[in-house]
């Protein structure tokens, strides 16, 4: 296998990676449930950005940035040079999500609900809510015109500021509401900071009819943040989530209510604490499954963890050992996980699994000759 940037080098499977396998990888249908705006930007926007608002950073550091070594570093340092440098009018939070979107759609994303965090939006970069929600709204909008990818906001809370300030962006949204901001996470460091802080901003949220996910379980943070999630904010679904392996009780009563997960492959923490040997060989995504958790791969900060949709779902084949029955069964899982109504959950199940087998026909025919 060719490695490609970003990915960590860990013990194969056993899989020689072809070019069929990407031809299939980027084909398969796909939905995406956890990516941060600020995490897609593309490296070159960045620049133009940083020239545009004469933010005081060198290139070589815009170019560290994008830089993914052995032992990643986290990529919220970027995420707050952006709000405090790079975004100073709605229109490049337009220009952002766009590009995301039709980036997106080039690997067969057909609908993604990604988070966005208005605290620092607002405090930080100076723009006003509404101005912002409507500028990445209209970009919503004109993405699925020009590239057929339907897309949705979910503002996030940001846990390293004040609870009070996650009320006040759930204020926000039921003050401006859209059809396409569906939903409220949570997100930045776990560290010191645990879900039950914000059960105000949750209770909130859903009395105003918004769905609920959170990160929990992210950064080795233990399993108990994963149950207060779920017991006590009440989410629909988890982000990464992986401490749950520590409590095969709890992991039994999320996979009886059938919660969706939506783990990362490339995630940070684990490729800077396991040895490159071991990375996938001990991560706890090989046993979330066997656990019976429904797991969904995503791509979570993609520019900046130089991995795109299809790269997601080729490591799970290749480095975590999946095979593509079990990836079919992931791409449902994404599907019963989507903010979406039953109807186009009915529809889209169908028309996902026959895309997914025609896909993999032509895989398997190429791979025969």
């Amino acid at each position: 296998m060719t490695e490609t940037p970003g990915f960590v080098p860990a013990a194969r499977t056993g899989v020689q990676i072809q070019e069929a396998h990407r031809t299939f990888f980027r084909a398969m249908p796909k939905v995406e449930l956890h990516c941060h705006l600020l995490g897609a930007v593309r490296h070159d926007t960045f620049v133009a950005l940083a020239q545009k608002s004469n933010a005081p950073l060198e290139r070589a550091e815009i170019d560290a940035f994008y830089t993914r070594g052995e032992k990643p570093i986290g990529v919220l340092r970027v995420l707050r040079a952006l709000d405090a440098h790079l975004l100073t009018s709605p229109d490049d939070l337009h220009r952002i999500a766009y590009e995301y979107l039709a980036d997106a759609a080039a690997h067969n994303v057909r609908y993604s609900e990604f988070f966005w965090n208005p605290t620092g939006t607002v405090r930080t970069s100076g723009i006003p809510y509404a101005s912002a929600q409507d500028s990445i709204v209209a970009a919503i909008r004109d993405a699925e015109r020009d590239h057929g990818i339907v897309g949705r906001l979910i503002p996030s809370i940001d846990r390293e500021a004040d609870p009070r300030e996650a009320v006040e962006m759930v204020e926000w949204m039921a003050a401006h509401r859209a059809d396409e901001v569906i939903g409220i996470g949570i997100d930045y460091r776990e560290n010191d900071r645990p879900p039950e802080l914000f059960w105000k901003a949750y209770r909130n949220a859903r009395l105003a009819g918004f769905r609920t996910t959170a990160h929990a379980g992210e950064f080795g943070m233990p399993w108990t943040n994963v149950e207060t999630a779920v017991e006590l904010l009440k989410c629909d679904r988890i982000d990464h989530g992986y401490t749950i392996v520590d409590s095969p009780e709890l992991a039994r009563e999320c996979a009886e209510r059938g919660i969706v997960f939506t783990i990362v492959p490339t995630n940070s923490y684990y490729l800077r604490t396991l040895t490159p040997e071991r990375w996938a060989e001990d991560h706890p995504i090989r046993r979330m499954p066997g656990l019976g958790l429904k797991v969904h791969p995503n791509t979570d900060d993609p520019t900046l963890h130089k991995v795109n949709p299809a790269q997601a779902w080729e490591l799970m084949y290749s480095h975590f050992g999946f095979s593509l029955d079990d990836l079919r069964g992931f791409m449902h899982n994404g599907l019963d996980g989507a903010w979406i109504d039953e109807g186009t959950r009915h529809d889209w199940r169908r028309s996902f699994a026959a895309d997914f087998d025609t896909a993999r026909n032509v895989l398997t025919e190429s791979l025969a000759v």
